[in-house]
């Protein structure tokens, strides 16, 4: 017989919810970006990448394809949107049509030609602005370039981070989880937006989640939850 027929395996527990020690603040933030742009001219073209993560949420693979008429920037001092419609995850060669590395595609958990929107800070618009005056668009809008004018490679700004990381941190922050990938700079700000206080329906809309994975990935993020949660019952047992 088979031995394979008789083996029962179960599949370990995966950690969904994400470790605060990754989540930087806005102190933070700022050095890491500031500290991309002192890595040379990619790292200054890449310094409005950075920041379409942190300021806007995005996932890698959607600031890779930011394109100029998905802007919609505001007066200076005004909030603005990005109208996301597309997104390039990474993957292998041999699993593209095409054979490179990114290929475009819709956006995650969405159909084809669905449309996000991402609210566009004051301080997040001035950087998009600062980087189309430096370097423009690629001949098909995209923001970002790699290589060649190439989709930008997570190689590419892997590299950079991770120079960034050890120019901006302590020796001691540089060596713990703290925004340990560039992905973490996302983390951020959703944690930022529910600490904020906004509806977590519309953390979900804006990030390209369910509200059901925002609550399991984000709830140890939520800065004083424990603490109004033991007031609350405090409160309760006061009453009875």
């Amino acid at each position: 017989m088979n031995p394979m027929l008789s083996m029962r395996w179960k599949s370990p527990k995966v950690a969904e919810s994400i470790d605060r020690r990754r989540v930087v603040n806005p102190a933070q933030a700022q050095a890491l970006l500031d500290a991309v742009a002192a890595q040379g001219p990619m790292g200054q073209h890449l310094e409005a990448f950075f920041g379409c993560l942190y300021h806007g949420g995005l996932r890698p693979s959607e600031a890779v394809m930011l394109n100029r008429d998905e802007l919609d920037l505001p007066d200076d001092g005004k909030w603005g949107w990005l109208h996301l419609g597309a997104s390039a995850p990474s993957t292998g060669g041999a699993w593209t049509e095409s054979g490179d590395r990114r290929e475009r595609r819709q956006l995650k958990h969405r159909s084809v030609k669905e449309v996000r929107m991402v609210p566009v800070s004051p301080a997040f618009a001035r950087l998009l602005r600062k980087h189309l005056a430096g370097y423009g668009t690629a001949p098909d809008g995209r923001m970002f370039q790699g290589e060649g004018g190439g989709l930008l490679s997570d190689s590419i700004y892997s590299r950079v981070w991770a120079k960034a990381r050890q120019q901006a941190l302590t020796p001691a922050e540089a060596a713990s989880p703290l925004a340990e990938r560039p992905y973490d700079l996302r983390h951020a700000r959703l944690s930022t937006w529910l600490n904020a206080g906004v509806v977590p329906a519309q953390v979900a809309e804006w990030a390209g989640n369910s509200v059901a994975v925002l609550h399991r990935v984000y709830a140890k993020c939520l800065v004083g939850s424990e603490k109004t949660a033991l007031s609350r019952i405090e409160e309760a047992e006061a009453e009875q």
